[in-house]
């Protein structure tokens, strides 16, 4: 009688667990299109080649690039133009800054093939020979840097900044800077505050572009 009790115990409980096991695997099977759909990777975009004539510095390259190339790798690893540095990439540093006819934007976030025609300025052009841009000239006088890393979007922006400031200002080498705007220590910080610096140089870029604006300390 044990024996027999036992038997039935034990078939009752494999009947079960073996109905639970079918049941679960109904549920899994269930959800695997549904969990495998989520995994789907969208299509990556293909390459596209296209020519392109830039205008840099004055002058002008003739290239082939890929769509998706921003202005600043199309700088720096087509025309070997280096001093736009790559920060973040994603323009919120502003290291890449350069001026597009002469106002002040984010290489970083540029597609090179829109700017086929647009006057790009970069910051191996803002001095005339051994002339240097009154801003590059006043950030040594200001020691306005440390590393260096930030210095030329720095510089770049400043240039457009005082543009903006004074619609007119001169974006290229000039000796007359006596009709930049006059701007204090503030009003000179929120207008760079896209360009970041990591050894928190601000004071002394500050002055620099004060000195040059026509605001001199005190």
């Amino acid at each position: 009688m044990t024996n027999d009790s036992w038997t039935r115990r034990r078939v009752l409980c494999a009947s079960a667990a073996a109905t639970g096991a079918t049941m679960a695997g109904f549920a899994v099977v269930d959800r695997i299109p549904e969990a495998a759909q989520e995994r789907e990777e969208p299509p990556i975009a293909r390459e596209v080649i296209v020519p392109v004539t830039l205008r840099v510095n004055g002058s002008a390259y003739a290239l082939t690039l890929d769509t998706r190339v921003t202005l600043l790798d199309a700088l720096r690893e087509h025309l070997n133009l280096t001093g736009s540095k790559k920060g973040c990439d994603h323009g919120q540093c502003g290291a890449c800054t350069v001026l597009l006819n002469g106002r002040r934007i984010n290489a970083c976030l540029a597609l090179a093939v829109m700017l086929e025609g647009e006057e790009i300025t970069t910051i191996e052009g803002l001095a005339a020979a051994d002339t240097l841009h009154p801003i590059q000239a006043a950030f040594i006088e200001h020691d306005g840097f440390q590393c260096g890393y930030c210095t030329s979007g720095q510089i770049c922006s400043a240039v457009g900044m005082l543009a903006e400031a004074n619609a007119g200002w001169p974006s290229h080498v000039t000796d007359d800077v006596a009709s930049s705007p006059s701007l204090n220590d503030a009003e000179i910080a929120e207008r760079m505050s896209g360009n970041l610096c990591r050894c928190s140089a601000y004071p002394n870029i500050v002055a620099a572009i004060r000195s040059v604006a026509g605001r001199r300390p005190g």
